[in-house]
């Protein structure tokens, strides 16, 4: 089944670099595809897609206007039961993102993990590296993880309840909550949870502490729909910032950013000639929800 959810990550002009970098990293990773939007509001744009360990991800180099946060992470879950080498890839993994980067948390042993680490590497990317506990059902490689922290302390629960009532193939997992006496999160509050969407596994946490940071648009969830019925039923259950609607982008309730975004772009994008590319990337830029025929229009247009 193919990936419905993609993260989608905003560097300056380092989506190219990265890119590379990330798909060096792991097996089963590769860049599949760099298209370069010409004349936007922030000149000429690379778009790269790429994947991870078979997990695929989007990029933009878009201009220094989001920076990475800690909200959004990735889990990398090393299983010993599915990896013999687990600690030494863990380890190796960790050295080389920290090549240039900040620990947020020391590679060492804590109480839910033999060995896990909190690395935001040389580009601010956020990556949580975890010896994981093979008994019951298994997760995948990586995990997006949104931790809920400042204004939405403490939403985590409610967040998850509304992400498995808006998607299909959805359902929580398993989850660990504060107890009494670990102020200043509240009682009862996630500590840990996981969840599915569109049978993709996320994270999600709380953390009361005074970070400094939220969610924002450099790090984005986008939605690949193949209708504009669906389009329009993601963008009006997600949507409740008007305006922070611009070009298939949105704002949920909780702060976080999506893109709802028509399949028919990709093909465009990929398939289409210079000129084509330039019209159709004319014709969305004003748009704030995609409109899947306007597209089309200008796809086929003579000009």
């Amino acid at each position: 089944m193919a990936q419905k959810i993609l993260p989608h990550l905003w560097f300056d002009k380092e989506a190219k670099e990265a890119a590379e970098f990330y798909t060096s990293l792991f097996p089963r990773s590769r860049v599949t595809h760099v298209t370069t939007l010409r004349d936007t509001p922030s000149g000429d744009c690379d778009v790269v897609s790429f994947e991870l360990a078979g997990f695929n991800l989007t990029s933009i180099s878009a201009g220094p206007l989001f920076r990475f946060n800690p909200s959004i992470s990735f889990f990398l879950n090393f299983d010993p039961s599915r990896d013999s080498r687990a600690p030494e890839s863990l380890d190796t993994a960790w050295g080389k993102l920290s090549a240039g980067g900040t620990p947020l948390m020391p590679l060492d042993k804590y109480p839910f993990s033999e060995r896990y680490g909190w690395i935001q590497d040389k580009y601010g990317l956020s990556w949580q590296l975890m010896l994981t506990n093979p008994t019951g059902e298994p997760r995948p490689f990586i995990v997006p993880s949104l931790m809920f922290t400042g204004s939405v302390a403490g939403r985590a629960e409610e967040a998850i309840d509304f992400y498995t009532s808006v998607f299909r193939d959805a359902r929580r997992g398993t989850s660990a909550r504060y107890g009494a006496g670990m102020g200043p999160d509240r009682e009862g509050t996630l500590m840990y949870a996981d969840f599915m969407l569109e049978n993709q596994w996320f994270a999600a946490m709380d953390s009361a502490y005074p970070h400094g940071f939220a969610f924002n648009e450099a790090i984005s969830l986008l939605v690949r729909c193949e209708t504009q019925s669906e389009i329009d039923y993601y963008w009006g259950n997600l949507s409740t910032v008007p305006d922070a609607e611009q070009c298939g982008w949105l704002k949920d309730r909780f702060g976080v950013s999506w893109q709802v975004t028509p399949t028919a772009l990709d093909r465009m994008m990929s398939d289409g000639t210079p000129e084509q590319i330039a019209r159709v990337t004319q014709a969305f830029l004003p748009m704030k929800k995609f409109d899947i025929a306007e597209l089309e229009r200008a796809y086929a247009s003579a000009g």
